[in-house]
């Protein structure tokens, strides 16, 4: 072989060398450009926004402590993946990514394979991602199929393996995967779909649920029932062939018919939205929390909500036929509460008719409106049975003026005066102004605070605070509660709807201690409810009469701010039994000349208050207040009535009794002057005619003394033979005039019988002998009292006798 061939041939084998060596440099250098890009991409991966925060519902418990409802502002609730069955993470498992626990968040096999299929069909048609990479993309990335994306993907998903544990990893994705009809994550397309928990969830329901992620909208059963169930099949095939069931269990799977969720969603989200409103609103204003942790702080909130009472309460509500009808512009609105007079608790509560609206107006406990005479109890009554006025005692009941006020009863009639029972009854405005008149206006606001009313010092300082004439306004909520005092002796418990709140760590945060008053006296709730019993049972209140149950309550209304517009503005009824105590009102929101009520409480509040209150004892036994009935003080009225008449006629007859007496000392007086004139006349003849013998004998014998004597023997006689005033004597003995006789035998003028025996009004006797007003039998021929003389005096006591005794011994 020659030089020249040997040199070239090793020319020839130094370049192959040379150019192996390049190659091996060139693909080593490309390898740990590779190498040194991925550790900074990765050590650059920023999963900060991926977080485990486990957002639940807000959870509403009712009074016995189960789930009534469910607030919140998420999109997708989290669950544990404690709670999670294995057979629902080994469905997601067996069709998204079933080598999930042996990759380390990238399956290059799977990328591998989606590479080429993509290589294939010029575009990107298959993912290959595992569910890490899916979490991230739906946690971290946006949705766009590009390969910067999935790169990103890829070094993010590796990152996230590298400080989550597989079980954190699903717990994570489960929450957060979109299931379809608006359902974002597990918990909420368990319920959604199927109406159940996640760990209620069968094998064949979890293979649907699974078979949703690939194409949420397209797989809805409720739209595509047949291609979901096909979907689910498949699922359950890929969970058999990867060994997560058995080929008993998915024959049983497969012929497992699936049943839906007809109304679709969480049954107990959104349930009883008035009453949840209201917990929201008191969580915020007297617990201090955010509406925000209200609604994504997974809270618990316990209440003393009764569901069977506000399911009564929302049934009535529904009936459009209670309430009167409205125009195309306003409906009639409405707000109702139920409370627990022992303890405060709300247990039922509807803010509105129509459609509700998200922490809206709640007229049940936001409304302030005039409470008409359902005030009368709270600011008249009460306060004046307190101050030792009687349910009995007589009020006035006429037309008057009070300075530069002037009330007037409803139907513009007066009965001159009414016991107190009465008034309440039948709802008179002028006994009530003028005993809140009588009582003191001071007396009645201290009244109105201690039932748990707020008033203004100035403006509400006047008598229109009688029949409801406030500043402000109540709302049903704030009457009931006023009312409680009455049902509980006496007692009154703020009105409360949550007991506790217990945050997602299980902490509780909040507990309701109790606050209660005192209001009024035992004595006096008592007679308040048997007075307002009697309007259930008697009076303007009879249309909310509850057959089987005693029910005490007050109407009231108010009338139409308009001039030349007769109607009714607001419609009241406040009633209770012993266990329940409830409030309605009916009007407008607005109240102009085309909207405003033509019916009374009594034919519109009270009967919507019948309905649902009838309905929410349905469960409970009926109760007696154990009071006494009206019908013993309307009894005890009619015995003070007949007392005070006969009273009255004794009255009477004393002064007529006085009144004869009176005469008929005049009578006497003018009689015993007649008789004495004569006589006077006679003294001073004899007294003229003695002087005269006496000037004569003392000048003829001097002897005066023998003299006179037998002058006056003779002549004048003494005076114990003259007689007394009823045997008079004096000339000849005639006796007088008629034969008067003394005081105890008048005789007199037609034998007008003495002051001993006039008789009065019973018999008075008088001139003639008439018999008096006794005789013609008026007021029962009273006797004792007509035939004594004056009743109860001594008139007769013995001094008739003893003059007739005078007169005897005359």
């Amino acid at each position: 072989m020659s030089k020249n061939s040997i040199a070239t041939r090793f020319l020839r084998g130094w370049k192959r060398l040379h150019m192996n060596q390049v190659l091996v440099l060139s693909v080593s250098t490309a390898i740990l450009a590779f190498l040194s890009f991925f550790h900074v991409y990765s050590e650059g991966a920023d999963i900060s926004a991926l977080n485990d925060d486990m957002s639940q519902s807000t959870v509403i418990y009712d009074a016995s402590g189960e789930v009534a409802s469910k607030i919140s502002a998420l999109k997708n609730e989290g669950v544990k993946i404690e709670n999670v069955p294995d057979h629902v993470k080994n469905a997601v498992i067996a069709i998204e990514d079933h080598r999930f626990y042996e990759h380390d968040g990238v399956d290059l096999v799977g990328i591998s394979r989606a590479f080429v299929q993509n290589v294939k069909a010029g575009s990107i048609v298959e993912g290959g991602s595992t569910i890490t990479q899916q979490l991230t993309k739906n946690a971290l990335l946006s949705s766009e199929k590009t390969y910067k994306r999935k790169l990103e993907e890829f070094f993010m998903a590796r990152e996230i393996e590298k400080q989550y544990s597989k079980d954190d990893i699903m717990q994570m994705y489960l929450n957060r995967i979109y299931f379809g009809n608006g359902s974002w994550g597990i918990k909420r397309a368990a319920m959604g779909y199927f109406g159940k928990d996640v760990k209620d969830l069968s094998i064949s329901e979890a293979a649907m649920l699974a078979g949703l992620i690939k194409a949420p909208s397209a797989l809805d059963p409720n739209k595509n029932y047949d291609e979901a169930v096909d979907r689910r099949n498949l699922v359950l095939q890929m969970m058999n062939t990867h060994g997560f069931i058995k080929e008993e269990e998915y024959k049983k799977a497969v012929a497992e018919k699936i049943v839906l969720n007809e109304k679709g969603g969480d049954p107990l989200r959104g349930r009883y939205p008035y009453y949840v409103d209201h917990v929201i609103d008191e969580a915020i204003k007297k617990y201090g929390l955010t509406q925000e942790e209200i609604l994504t702080g997974g809270l618990q909130i316990h209440t003393e909500l009764d569901v069977t009472m506000q399911s009564a309460v929302e049934a009535t509500y529904a009936k459009d036929d209670l309430f009167p009808k409205g125009t195309e512009k306003q409906i009639v609105q409405s707000g109702a509460v139920l409370v627990d007079p022992k303890t405060g608790g709300i247990r039922a509560l509807v803010g509105g008719r129509g459609e509700h609206v998200f922490r809206g107006y709640n007229r049940a406990t936001q409304l302030k409106a005039q409470p008409g005479s359902t005030m009368k109890p709270l600011a008249v009554f009460a306060p004046a049975l307190e101050e030792g006025w009687g349910v009995t005692d007589m009020l006035k009941d006429e037309e008057m003026e009070f300075k530069d006020y002037k009330p007037q009863n409803y139907n513009d009639k007066y009965k001159g005066e009414v016991p107190m029972y009465e008034a309440l009854r039948d709802s008179l405005n002028v006994p009530a102004v003028w005993l809140l008149d009588e009582i003191g206006i001071v007396k009645g606001m201290e009244s109105v605070k201690n039932f748990g009313i707020k008033l203004d010092p100035k403006n509400d300082r006047n008598l229109g605070l009688a029949l409801g004439g406030l500043s402000t306004g109540v709302s049903p909520v704030t009457m009931a509660e006023a009312y409680s005092a009455f049902a509980n002796e006496g007692e009154r418990h703020e009105t409360h709807a949550i007991t506790k709140i217990v945050d997602k760590e299980g902490n509780t945060i909040v507990e309701y201690k109790g606050k209660k008053s005192k209001a009024v006296s035992k004595e006096t709730a008592e007679k308040m409810t048997t007075m307002l019993l009697g309007v259930v049972q008697e009076g303007t209140g009879k249309g909310a009469q509850i057959e089987g149950r005693e029910l005490a309550g007050k109407t009231g209304s108010t009338q139409v701010p308009i001039e030349g517009v007769k109607g009714t503005k607001d419609q009241w009824f406040v009633g209770y039994t012993p266990q329940l105590v409830g409030a309605v009102w009916v009007g407008y929101d607005k109240t102009d000349k085309e909207h405003y009520l033509t019916t009374t409480s009594s034919e519109g509040a009270a009967l919507v208050f019948k309905d649902f209150m009838k309905e929410a004892l349905k469960n409970t036994k009926a109760r007696s207040f154990n009071v006494p009935p009206l019908s013993k003080y309307i009894e005890e009225h009619k015995r003070q009535q007949r007392a005070k008449s006969v009273k009255e006629l004794e009255e009477r007859v004393k002064r007529e009794a006085e009144k004869l007496k009176k005469q008929w000392e005049e009578a006497k007086k003018k009689l015993k002057e007649k008789k004495e004139k004569p006589k006077e006349e006679a003294k001073k003849k004899d007294k003229k005619e003695t002087n005269t013998e006496s000037a004569a004998a003392s000048t003829n014998s001097g002897n005066s003394n023998d003299t006179s004597e037998a002058s006056d023997k003779k002549d004048t006689g003494e005076s114990d033979d003259s007689g007394d005033e009823g045997n008079t004597g004096g000339e000849g003995d005639t006796g007088g005039e008629g034969d008067t006789g003394g005081e105890g035998d008048t005789g007199g003028e037609g034998d007008t019988g003495g002051e001993g025996d006039t008789g009065g009004e019973g018999d008075t006797g008088g001139e003639g002998d008439t018999g008096g007003e006794g005789d013609t039998g008026g007021e029962g021929d009273t006797g004792g009292e007509g035939d004594t003389g004056d009743t109860g005096e001594s008139e007769d006591d013995g001094s008739d006798d003893k003059e007739k005794d005078d007169d005897s011994n005359n």
